[in-house]
């Protein structure tokens, strides 16, 4: 009895080893059992407007396939990345897949609200959810960045996007946007670290981002813009290397959002380094029959002045130009510097070497919103296939330029498709063209006059000029339209037309009224690069009238009718950087009328115009002019009306006629023969912030008019020198450029008449 208890323990405990041995096994063996059964179909469950089998093409398992638990997961990944559905689940039921789908709805509509400052339309090109587009959260998140980044580039960083969701039937919904736009986020204050040697609103004046004020609402420099803030890196780094700091770097540009999100605090942290000045300038060439020594007079470096790494360039840029003039078209021209920092001096080496010979594949034009790219691409010295040549390229941004289109013109260059190959990239930012001008004038003698002109300098784009001039005041009407095509029958020559009819008040002046009306044809064409040649025909048809007794004899002599047909020529040398605000630059303008191709007058009539622009600092500029005239009958007396008259604009000081012969009996001017007046003036600013755009004026004036071809005891003439001296102030104001003049005639003769204020306006459309 006890062996077989023993017995019957023994095989317990061997059955027990075996069943616990065999358990692992168990599930191992039920996947296989369970991966041996054929699917017999898929059912799709909840789908409304998928179809069933659009459904299955998306899965990895399909009906007769052996059930596999991985690609049946495969299978549930694959339909979540299509997007079409909020939630997608998979299982078995005996030898049956069955997928329940909730498909995602379909978006009806898509509308935004709350949006004054930024269109409809540019919102509707930014996000990417469309009508008819399935609706998933997280393309919407995602549209609600893309949103707010269109706010961001507008200033507008407090602004707010809420997506609601308005659920339909059909499984269809309308998607608004909400937005809470918010202020602009303005710079409450800009902080600048680690300067030394120039303090912080000299710093802030250099660079393009400022400080939120109330006058700034015509500009966004006082929003923030992170592309803004990386230009000011470099603005500040620029600043520093023109004044000697050759070292200076910009540790860091660290932008602050305040909480309420309405306002940035800017902190640039900088470091000046020490100051250099010019040490030993050499130039050094390996091309043949180069002696670069007779290149020297082309160098704006002075050995022993204060560094200024802009120098460099420009002394680059005008030996590029020199030997390019010398038929050197491939150079490379490249600085060596070597410091010698113990006594803060550079000396620099310009490597004037050989270049690769490099040819135009192509040139970009960007920027030009309204003018077309052939007003741009004819101003071009260079034209693709040519050589490349830094001159001309020079050439071609100065003439660009001087069209007065653009307030900046950059012309770049860039490696072309091929290692020979330049592309030339042209950018232009286009300044108003269309003007809208007001001219007011206030003296004792005369009442208050006005003067109305609509003109636009580039019209269509196509660089034409037309302008429609009125005058509107008590004692003038006049209208003026006149026409000029640039490049006529598209050749570099323009040409134009002039009518007119007036009809002005003397009386107060010299005691007549005067009609004119007639028409002028002109054509212009280029000498040289700055020297160009004009030529013009006139017919007028004058009329002096409403002579009382008491005008002087010396203007009842012309009174009556008379037809003018005359034929003129005129030179021009023009060598300004800018034709509005021209800051260095020469302009020579002489020229000679001929009266007497038929018609009633007779007369040859000389004028010239010399004026030099220069720039005595950074900000402060010269002008120094002369202007003079003068006017001959051919077998009869000048009339009065084609004498010159001297004042108001011409000669600031004096009243308009007020300068120059008079009759003492009656007080009337009657004009002269011969005429100048040299003029030196000063622009500089007054001390207000850039973003005003105001600028002081100070000048000074010296001219006389004299011998009007009459004479008699009456007569007043001196060809004595007339001097008024006077300060103004210019603002180019949004609305257009302001004028105010305040001006005194410290030398004059008794029978002149005075002027002391002078006020103009101007706007733009």
């Amino acid at each position: 009895m006890r062996l077989r208890l023993t017995a019957l323990s023994v095989a317990t405990t061997m059955l027990g080893a075996c069943f616990w041995l065999m358990l692992p096994a168990v599930p191992a063996m039920a996947a296989e059992s369970a991966s041996s059964v054929a699917i017999a179909r898929i059912d799709v469950q909840g789908n409304q407007r998928i179809e069933a089998l659009t459904i299955q093409s998306y899965m990895t398992i399909a009906a007769g396939d052996q059930f596999d638990p991985g690609r049946v997961d495969q299978s549930l990944k694959a339909l979540f990345a299509t997007g079409l559905f909020a939630d997608v689940s998979i299982r078995r039921q005996g030898n049956r897949l069955v997928v329940d789908v909730v498909e995602n709805p379909i978006i009806n509509r898509l509308a935004f609200e709350g949006n004054r400052r930024v269109t409809d339309e540019v919102l509707e090109q930014e996000v990417q959810l469309r009508p008819r587009v399935v609706y998933t959260r997280s393309r919407v998140q995602a549209d609600v960045q893309r949103i707010l980044q269109v706010y961001r580039r507008n200033g507008r960083f407090a602004a707010s996007v809420e997506p609601k969701v308005v659920q339909l039937e059909q499984n269809r919904v309308d998607l608004i946007f909400e937005i809470a736009e918010g202020p602009v986020t303005g710079i409450r204050r800009i902080d600048i670290i680690g300067n030394r040697n120039f303090d912080d609103g000299k710093l802030r004046r250099a660079i393009a981002t400022k400080e939120s004020r109330w006058y700034r609402f015509f500009s966004s420099d006082d929003s923030y813009d992170p592309d803004r803030v990386t230009l000011d890196r470099e603005l500040l780094r620029k600043f520093y290397l023109e004044r000697g700091y050759a070292d200076f770097r910009v540790l860091s540009a660290v932008a602050e959002l305040t909480h309420d999100r309405s306002d940035f605090f800017i902190t640039f942290t900088v470091e000046e380094g020490e100051l250099y000045k010019f040490g030993e300038i050499e130039l050094a060439t390996n091309l043949r029959n180069l002696d670069p020594e007779t290149l020297r007079h082309a160098l704006t470096i002075v050995k022993g002045e204060t560094y200024n790494a802009e120098l460099i360039e420009e002394s680059i840029e005008e030996l590029n130009f020199e030997v390019g003039r010398l038929g050197y078209a491939f150079v490379d021209i490249r600085p060596r510097v070597k410091r010698q920092r113990d006594e803060r001096l550079i000396d620099l080496v310009l490597e004037i070497n050989e270049g690769p010979r490099v040819y135009i594949e192509r040139i970009n034009i960007t920027g030009n919103i309204r003018s077309l790219d052939k007003v741009i691409r004819r101003e071009l010295t260079l034209a693709e296939g040519d050589a490349f040549n830094t001159a001309k390229l020079r050439r071609s941004r100065e003439q660009i330029r001087r069209l007065g289109f653009f307030d900046k013109v950059d012309l770049a260059q860039k490696q072309g498709e091929a290692q020979d190959k330049v592309v030339i990239d042209v950018d232009v930012q286009e300044r108003s063209t269309g003007e809208l001008s007001f001219g007011l004038g206030v003296s004792t003698e005369e009442a208050v006059i006005g003067d109305v002109s609509i003109r636009e300098r580039n019209l269509l784009g196509k660089g034409q000029d037309l302008k429609l001039s009125l005058g509107l005041s008590a004692t003038r009407q006049q209208v003026d339209l006149s026409f000029t095509e640039p490049y006529f029958l598209d050749r570099n020559v323009s040409a134009g037309f002039d009518l007119f009819i007036r009809e002005e008040d003397q009386q107060d002046r010299s005691s007549f009224d005067e009609k004119s009306k007639g028409f002028g044809l002109r054509t212009r064409f280029p000498i040289t690069e700055n020297l160009k040649q004009g030529l013009r025909y006139t017919l007028r048809a004058d009329e002096i009238e409403n002579i009382d007794a008491d005008t002087s004899p010396f203007i009842r002599l012309d009174e009556g009718d008379y037809i003018t047909s005359a034929v003129s020529y005129s030179l021009i040398y023009d060598t300004r950087d800018d034709i509005i605000l021209p800051t260095k630059g020469i302009v020579i303008v002489g020229g000679q009328e001929f009266a007497g191709v038929g018609g009633d007058v007779r007369y040859v009539q000389s004028t010239g115009r010399w004026s030099y622009f220069y720039p005595i600092t950074r900000d402060v500029v010269g002008n120094v002019s002369l202007s003079g005239g003068y006017i001959v009958g051919l077998d009869q007396d000048v009339r009065v009306l084609n004498r010159f008259f001297l004042g108001g604009n011409s000669f600031r000081g004096f009243a308009t006629g007020g300068v120059g012969p008079r009759d003492s009996s009656t007080d009337d001017s009657i004009g002269g023969n011969v005429f100048y007046v040299a003029t030196g003036e000063l622009r500089f600013p007054i001390g207000l912030p850039q973003d005003f755009g105001v600028l002081g004026r100070t000048f000074t004036q010296v001219g006389t008019l004299f011998d009007p071809d009459v004479s008699g005891a009456n007569l007043q003439d001196s060809n004595s020198a007339r001097v008024s001296v006077g300060i103004g102030i210019s603002w180019r104001s949004p609305f257009g450029p302001i004028n105010v003049d305040l001006a005194q005639a410290v030398v004059k003769e008794d029978f002149d008449k005075d002027e002391v204020f002078k006020f103009n306006f101007g706007t733009k459309f």
